[in-house]
């Protein structure tokens, strides 16, 4: 892991087109800008863990699939 320091007003470049700006600083909070390609998906941690718990839990459901009685209906019902 890179450690860097940085002032209010200075940037981070990351690769050819991404980069990271400090924004502001108050107390222990530190807000910064990402400019990225749309391509280039940007999420904070936790949203990032809350997605790939969700794909998680959505690739081993089983889905529900309802019952047919092709036998007991006419075709006009099908």
């Amino acid at each position: 892991m890179l450690i860097l320091s940085r002032k209010v007003n200075e940037k981070v470049v990351i690769g050819d087109d991404i980069t990271v700006s400090i924004i502001e600083v108050r107390g222990d909070q530190v807000r910064i800008g990402i400019d990225a390609p749309k391509k280039i998906k940007v999420f904070r941690q936790e949203v990032f863990d809350a997605i790939r718990e969700e794909n998680k839990a959505a690739s081993v459901s089983v889905p529900v699939i309802p019952q047919v009685d092709f036998h007991g209906a006419n075709r006009e019902q099908l």
